[in-house]
Order: C-alpha cells, then structure tokens, then sequence
C-alpha cells in the first residue's frame, strides 16, 4: 500500500521556515520583502492563481501588489510596466502570470524582468543557471516543490530510473534537469509516446505533468515506484490528476493525491 506524500504539511512547514527567516531579515533591513505580480486581461484560473499567490505573501509578512492590465494592451505598454518594477527597490520579485494573450510575445516578456527579480525562475539567464546547476539563480516553482518532496521523505534519486510525462517549459523540462542533477536516468515523454506503458512500467520514478485525465493506470505502474501526479484535470465536476489514483495507490511506494498540494 502506497504511502500519500502530504504536500499540505510540507508547505505548511516551508511557509514557516520562510516567516521566520523572513522576520530576521526584515528586522536587519527594515523592510520587508516585496513582490508584483502582473495579471494580464479576465482569465478566470489566472486569477485564482494571483489570488492564491497573494495569499501566500500575507501569509509570510511579504509585501505585495497586484497590477491588472486590460486585454487589449499593447507588448511595449507591458514592458514599459516591468521595467518601472526592475528599477522599483521596494519590490524585490516579479511575476508575470502566464498566459498571455496571443498578441504577446511570453518569451520577449519574461526576459524582460530582471533575472535577479524573476522568482518563477523563467528568465533565459536563471534557464541557464540551472543548466548547469549554478544554484545562484531561481528554479521554477513546482519542478522545486517535487524536489522539496523527494528530500522530506527521503526518497532516492540517485540510480534511479525516472520517467516524466509532459515536455512543458513549466515543469517536465526544468524537472528533468534537476533529476539528472541528482544522479537519476530520465526519459522525457508526452501523451503520444510509443509504448508509454513499456517505459513507465520500468521507471522507479514517475512523474505525471500532461493534462490527460488518469492516462496513467494500475497497470502501467511497476511495483513500490514512486509517483508523483502534478496534473489538474475537472472531469464531471470532480478535478483528478493525471494518474488513476484508485488503481495505482496499492502498488505505490509513494503517492500524491489530486487534489492535494503538491507546493
């Protein structure tokens, strides 16, 4: 029987450690850490995700500000926006919530915020820095949350056989890259991969990041493998992940459970 990885407990214990570290430096510099988050036109998800992001800096003492802009702005009116926050000392992150509409160019905007300022860890300079394992630049969030996870529970990387299903810039990629880090062999797959099944069937580590609704069976799933479901699916009003939780729970080592909070 698998055994469920709490990712509540985890992030509860993380927000701590960062209120604390946090009081200490606010006490030194007499201010307290500042971030803006930039939200472009009415996405609905875009904005429980902002909200969620505001949360979370209250939550640590973080000051914080959100600055909506409308559908129809224009790329250098946003750029223009960001540059004013690079040169603004009160705000020490910048997050600019993805996606953007069509008339955009992400990638123009993302290198557009200061590298030592770009907490998703999107910019090409901290895409870079990662590559190579410079620790000095910023991660993505969830492919460090995972990380987070395999450390608490002391789960193995090194040696293993791990397979990631989902190629996105967001996750799967930077994932990869952190898990070849850590002395694991990784196989990168995606929805229409030729005998997905074979090459889950082998991993030690599984890692389901591709939006498909329980791709992932019982069946596919060698046994005591690790698995770790970041997919966020709404199937009959009812959201689950990318793997059947039900079917693959009993030959888990480890699991995490949709929905859950996987950082």
């Amino acid at each position: 029987m698998g055994k469920i990885i709490d990712g509540k407990a985890l992030s509860q214990k993380i927000f701590e450690d960062i209120k604390k570290e946090h009081d200490k430096i606010k006490e030194k510099v007499g201010r307290s850490a500042g971030l803006a988050v930039i939200i472009v036109g009415e996405n609905a998800a875009s904005q429980v995700y902002v909200r969620n992001k505001i949360r979370a800096c209250e939550k640590v003492g973080f000051y914080s500000e959100t600055i909506r802009l409308p559908e129809d702005i224009t790329q250098e009116e946003l750029l223009c926006k960001i540059r004013k926050l690079n040169e603004n000392k009160k705000i020490d992150g910048i997050l600019v919530q993805l996606p953007l509409p069509k008339h955009i160019d992400e990638l123009k905007v993302i290198n557009e915020i200061a590298s030592s300022k770009d907490v998703d860890g999107f910019h090409t300079e901290n895409i870079g820095k990662m590559m190579i394992g410079d620790k000095t630049g910023f991660l993505p969030c969830t492919p460090y949350g995972i990380m987070q996870m395999f450390e608490e529970y002391g789960i193995e990387l090194s040696g293993k056989d791990a397979v990631i299903v989902g190629r996105s810039n967001i996750v799967g990629k930077p994932l990869a890259l952190l898990l070849i880090q850590s002395g694991a062999t990784v196989q990168v797959c995606n929805s229409k991969t030729k005998n997905l099944s074979e090459k889950l069937q082998k991993a030690d580590i599984v890692v389901a990041a591709v939006g498909v609704p329980k791709l992932i069976k019982g069946r596919d799933i060698k046994e005591n493998a690790v698995v770790i479901d970041v997919g966020i699916n709404r199937v009959d009003g009812k959201l689950c992940g990318d793997v059947d939780f039900d079917e693959i729970f009993e030959k888990a080592s480890f699991i995490t459970p949709v929905p859950g909070e996987n950082l």
